[in-house]
């Protein structure tokens, strides 16, 4: 419990810390905050869309996405999470969610009612400032995002969504020699990329071929980081 909570507020700050300086004083209010912590399970919902909630979440340990699903069963993701990120910021002012938060992984979640929210903000209204950040950058990935689907090529989706995933587990401390966790089936990278899972499984064939990267029992490695990049077209200047 008490590493659980340790690493709860470690990696909230480092992510705060990726897109802005946090003081000693903000430091310590974030360390002060007692979530609730709680699991689920692989391919388990967190939140559905339609759903009123009255706290946001912390992504600890995991891998969870934020997606959509359409009428005939049909599932877009529109957002990868990682150790460190807030899921759902946008119900402290927006309760009802428009779409549906759930795990990739088996994740562990600790959870901050909006009422201690807003005590923190009220005595720090600086954090006020640096989680709103943060939903900005979660909205340039977004935009990013977007682009890939309507102007990038198949080979050049896959290859920036592997960089991008790369540089955001290097601001966490996440990452080694250009190598991270990445338990991502081919249908999860299909249904963010809008491409079909066969479609998918040739790319990263030739991903593989080119020796860009190694992608193997949930793990990925950059094998020659400089040309991944010029293959998806990737300019980390969006992650702010």
């Amino acid at each position: 419990m008490t590493s659980a909570l340790h690493s709860f507020s470690e990696l909230l700050i480092r992510k705060l810390e990726s897109i802005g300086s946090v003081s000693e004083a903000e430091r310590s209010a974030l360390c002060r905050l007692q979530p609730t912590l709680t699991c689920l399970n692989a391919h388990e919902d967190l939140v559905r869309e339609g759903e009123r909630l009255d706290s946001i979440t912390v992504l600890i340990q995991g891998y969870a996405c934020r997606y959509k699903l359409l009428a005939d069963g049909k599932r877009q993701i529109m957002a990868f999470h990682i150790p460190g990120d807030i899921l759902d910021m946008r119900s402290f002012l927006l309760p009802r969610m428009d779409h549906s938060i759930g795990s990739i992984t088996p994740s562990q979640l600790g959870v901050i009612p909006h009422a201690a929210l807003h005590d923190v903000f009220s005595n720090q209204p600086g954090l006020a400032y640096h989680f709103w950040r943060s939903t900005l950058v979660d909205a340039a990935i977004f935009r990013e995002w977007m682009v890939g689907i309507g102007r990038r090529l198949a080979f050049s989706r896959i290859a920036h969504l592997f960089c991008e995933l790369i540089v955001r587990m290097q601001s966490v401390g996440l990452c080694s020699d250009y190598t991270i966790e990445l338990p991502l089936r081919q249908s999860d990278i299909a249904d963010a990329v809008g491409m079909s899972t066969v479609h998918v499984n040739r790319t990263l064939q030739e991903l593989r071929k080119q020796k860009l990267i190694k992608f193997t029992r949930g793990t990925l490695t950059a094998m020659d980081w400089p040309r991944l990049c010029v293959a998806g077209q990737f300019d980390e200047i969006y992650l702010h």
